[in-house]
């Protein structure tokens, strides 16, 4: 228990009490029978307040309040907050709760009424919604509790004021994981676990099964055994696979209260599980003008703690990203093939191919997944009935920039540069499936 401050106020209901004798008070002087009743009332709301100060100051530490916080929070989620409230008084309390939440969430009024009974425990929950990573500091909880007479109120400063970190989403990542694998994909022990791929891992002919890829079949062994056979392949392990978040002006844009930079990172935190889960390694790297944040890929233990550290600190600037310094840095720190995930935003053709001889450069030596946005507020002014001149020129104008987005994505594919067009809502769970679909098709 923290330490414990008090103080006395007296409540509506006593100032309402003052207000009638006060009013029978004025009345006395032209009625006289009105004045000695106001006396004696004024008497009993005296003797009535000084009891209720009495009960309620009867114990020194009467209420008390205890917070649960997360180690701490996921950016973009719901994070669960817990109140834990208990009266220590012989009598039912009621009680305004005001909670002082980190001035992130711009919230002056939060508050709970409670009504207790002499000895209960209370346990409440709220969920607060972070949309920016960093630090988060809760103050204090103010207690302010009455008796049933509720004419005075005792104020309680409970808690302790703490300070907590808000790091990339990380709440979903088992929801995600269980989405991209099939079955189990724990391994005990050394077993294997097997996965039917197209990769150059042949392990071993079987019969065919309704489900089997008709692509794997063996005609050799099927003319042999008079019946359909098809290779099977183990999937390749041990594939570095590199996030590359853009931390250029495009990455400002904001979305549901969130930055495209949030979303990208977000997405990276959660890649990247699905990539040691799926025996990968995970690497990542940030850029702009300079290139920052970069983690080896690696297949350790520790190797989530260190992108989660990693994307805590990870900010954007109003500079345009130089993929120049990206290209040169690539080739001479990423030296094997590998898969590359490059989250940026080209909101014009001509964005795009001022930058197309550099990711041209990179996709010789790995394979490239572009990874950009689409626009939903456009999507939304497109979808809306026009009702003026200026109305149409705003649904021509948004049409235009959507089918631009799809010509970007055309003229990656003509170069042989994988892309996901997406929405930012979207961007976890689109990514995840391309990585998965490139990997089966062994194309890393």
């Amino acid at each position: 228990m923290s330490k414990l401050y008090h103080s006395l106020f007296l409540n509506n209901r006593f100032f309402y009490c003052l207000t009638v004798v006060a009013v029978v008070f004025v009345l006395g002087f032209f009625i006289p029978i009105l004045f000695n009743v106001s006396k004696i009332v004024l008497f009993a709301i005296s003797i009535i307040t000084f009891i209720d100060i009495i009960l309620i100051y009867s114990i020194k530490e009467g209420f008390e309040v205890k917070r649960s916080l997360p180690e701490r929070l996921s950016n973009g989620d719901d994070n669960k907050i817990s109140l834990e409230f208990k009266n220590n008084y012989g009598f039912n309390t009621h009680s305004i709760v005001i909670e002082e939440l980190p001035f992130q969430f711009q919230k002056r009024n939060f508050t709970f009424n409670q009504l207790l009974k002499p000895k209960e425990r209370k346990l409440i929950h709220y969920d607060l919604h972070p949309v920016k990573r960093g630090e988060y500091h809760f103050g204090h909880i103010n207690v302010y509790v009455s008796s049933p007479l509720q004419l005075a109120t005792k104020k309680y400063i409970l808690g302790t004021a703490k300070k907590i970190k808000c790091y990339p989403s990380f709440l979903r990542l088992n929801d995600f994981s269980l989405k991209a694998v099939s079955n189990d994909l724990t391994a005990h022990g050394n077993k294997k676990i097997r996965r039917i791929g197209h990769s150059l891992e042949f392990e071993q002919i079987k019969e065919y099964v309704s489900g089997d890829d008709i692509r794997t079949l063996n005609w050799k062994a099927t003319a042999k055994r008079n019946q359909l056979m098809v290779n099977q392949y183990i999937e390749e392990k041990s594939q570095p696979v590199y996030s590359i978040i853009d931390k250029g002006r495009p990455m400002q844009m904001h979305f549901n209260n969130l930055s495209l930079l949030d979303y990208a990172i977000n997405a990276t935190l959660a890649v990247s599980n699905i990539i040691l889960r799926k025996q990968d390694k995970a690497g990542m790297l940030t850029f702009s003008k300079k290139i920052e944040n970069l983690i080896v890929a690696e297949q350790r233990t520790s190797q989530m703690n260190l992108i989660s550290e990693a994307l805590y600190n990870v900010s954007t600037n109003f500079l345009e990203a130089d993929y120049s310094l990206l290209y040169a840095s690539i080739k001479r720190k990423i030296t094997s093939r590998s898969l590359l995930i490059l989250y940026t935003n080209f909101e014009t053709l001509d964005a795009l191919k001022r930058q197309l001889p550099y990711l041209r450069a990179i996709a010789k030596n790995h394979l490239l997944l572009v990874v950009f946005f689409e626009n939903t507020e456009l999507n939304t002014l497109i979808k809306q009935k026009a009702t003026t001149v200026e109305d149409v020129y705003d649904k021509i104008i948004a049409e235009k920039f959507m089918y631009e987005k799809k010509q970007i994505a055309n003229e990656l594919k003509k170069y042989g540069i994988q892309s996901v067009l997406t929405k930012p809502e979207n961007l976890t769970g689109n990514t995840i499936n391309k990585y998965l679909e490139l990997k089966s098709r062994g194309l890393f």
